[in-house]
């Protein structure tokens, strides 16, 4: 649901401004106080604070549970408050660091977007503690579908103003919307959570064996997510060097191919760790539940990862005209958003797999090893993406917009680095683990096979309207992919019907 409502916004958002100057700076001016968000919020957080918290709770000790989370959430709101004053204060600095090719009346703007998105940003820092305290209670769907009230706020802000005004001065209106809906997203979690710690006494008291234990998973992890957050920022001002709507582009293409990360590879991840941390037992014993629960996730993510691919690469121009052609984006943008992706679907599958890997590591308390791929990575990313999209357009004598692609790409091979590396230093821990070359090779031959039908039919909706087309073309290439896989006798689909059955009998 939560990330449906951010396809939708990025809808609206691409209506409204297109690729224009504005989306630049928009795009650009998020990316600051997201750096905060990242490094302080829900991965840092739950890879830190979970295992720990977890743990607590398996043993029973819920008093000291509620004195651990009331000593990280006011040392986390201390440490959030006085970098949201600083990241104010700085801006102009902070810009030039950023989007060193911004110039005029486009960083002006950039400069007061990222002014107001601050408070905002430290805001979703503490919704990412209440996700923390949920996720260990085993409360998926309330701290996963908070962000639809943000997604909401910002969508009601632009159909509100988007008509009245033009893009530079709705780009302001919609950063306040942000942060209204920033505030919305933390205040539906926080009743929940108060009932849930009973106790709840906020302070500042490090001094806890346990509190001392959280603070240890989190500073590693913190530098880990600062190091992949140092690529971002590469990409970030390789693509503001590169002409007008690079930026944005990126930023339209991230959505959707991070899309699968987030539906499968977070969201298995974010499921297993609470599991994995209240394993309890010797490193024999634990060894067996952790290999057993890694590779039934990572069975699960690659049967919705594969097709993921499958339908970005062959049908990509379909699902992104589909969601952002409307007003100024234009079928040229469809385009051109399309080679971005294309290019992103290189480490997809690495990259997804990768976080439940990551995952396992943070179960075990081991939150250094996945720091030092992640540093690897980096290195690899930085290197490849300023070749790939600076002197190789160039070179191939292309338009430069499209050194966006080679940044997609140079990250691509980089996250088949960091998989690698992940999976046989916890093989050594754990046993082997993986998924099996013949599952992949039954994903693959379902989804394209399903993607090549799905194709041929497109063919012949092409000139229908963009989402009439998605609709007649991307539902028979689910139907076919999921035929396929039963027939290759795959068992995934039935299980996971269903567990979402019994979900839902248990809603109802």
């Amino acid at each position: 649901m939560s990330r449906i409502a951010g396809l939708i916004r990025e809808s609206v958002f691409a209506h409204y401004f297109g690729n224009s100057d504005a989306a630049d700076a928009f795009k650009a001016a998020f990316r600051i106080p997201n750096f905060l968000q990242t490094l302080f919020g829900e991965g840092v957080l739950s890879a830190s604070f979970i295992p720990v918290y977890a743990g607590l709770l398996a043993q029973e000790d819920e008093e000291e549970a509620a004195r651990t989370a009331g000593a990280v959430a006011g040392l986390l709101a201390l440490t959030t408050s006085i970098l949201v004053a600083l990241g104010v204060l700085l801006t102009p600095y902070l810009i030039d660091l950023i989007a060193p090719g911004f110039h005029g009346a486009k960083r002006q703007l950039t400069i007061h977007l990222v002014q107001i998105l601050f408070p905002g940003a430290g805001l979703l820092v503490f919704s990412a503690w209440c996700l923390g305290i949920l996720n260990s209670h085993k409360r998926f769907f309330l701290s996963y579908t908070a962000p639809v009230l943000w997604n909401i706020a910002m969508i009601a802000t632009m159909f509100g103003w988007g008509g009245r005004y033009r893009e530079y001065p709705l780009a302001i209106i919609l950063a306040w919307g942000s942060v209204v809906g920033s505030g919305l997203q933390v205040a539906i979690q926080f009743p929940t959570v108060l009932k849930l710690l009973h106790h709840l006494r906020v302070t500042l008291n490090y001094q806890t064996a346990h509190v001392k234990e959280v603070i240890r998973n989190f500073i590693p992890v913190f530098i880990g997510r600062g190091v992949v957050q140092i690529s971002a920022y590469v990409d970030a001002v390789l693509a503001s060097l590169l002409p007008t709507g690079a930026v944005a582009g990126l930023a339209y293409a991230q959505l959707l191919y991070m899309l699968p990360v987030s539906l499968f590879g977070m969201s298995v991840s974010a499921a297993e760790l609470p599991h994995m941390s209240g394993a309890v037992g010797t490193d024999e014993e634990v060894a067996p539940i952790l290999r057993a629960r890694l590779n039934s996730g990572l069975r699960q993510i690659a049967f919705f990862v594969v097709p993921s691919i499958a339908v970005l690469l062959v049908l990509g121009d379909v699902i992104v005209a589909a969601i952002y052609r409307s007003g100024r984006f234009t079928q040229t943008d469809v385009i051109y958003v399309w080679g971005i992706i294309a290019g992103a679907m290189v480490g997809l599958l690495a990259s997804t797999l990768g976080r439940l890997y990551s995952s396992t590591y943070y179960a075990l308390h081991d939150t250094r090893t996945p720091l030092r791929y992640a540093i690897v990575r980096v290195i690899f990313t930085s290197g490849l993406g300023y070749l790939f999209a600076i002197p190789l357009p160039h070179i191939l004598g292309i338009d430069a917009r499209w050194g966006v692609a080679g940044l997609t790409i140079s990250a691509g091979m980089s996250s088949w680095v960091e998989f690698a590396l992940l999976r046989r230093t916890l093989n050594r821990r754990i046993g082997r683990t993986g998924v099996p070359v013949l599952y992949l090779t039954k994903l693959w031959t379902a989804a394209f096979a399903a993607a090549g039908i799905a194709w041929v039919i497109h063919h012949y909706f092409r000139h229908h309207s963009a989402k009439l087309a998605a609709v007649v073309v991307l539902t028979p290439f689910g139907l076919v992919y999921f035929a396929a896989t039963l027939a290759l006798g795959l068992s995934e689909i039935r299980v996971i019907f269903e567990r979402f059955m019994s979900a839902a009998n248990r809603a109802r």
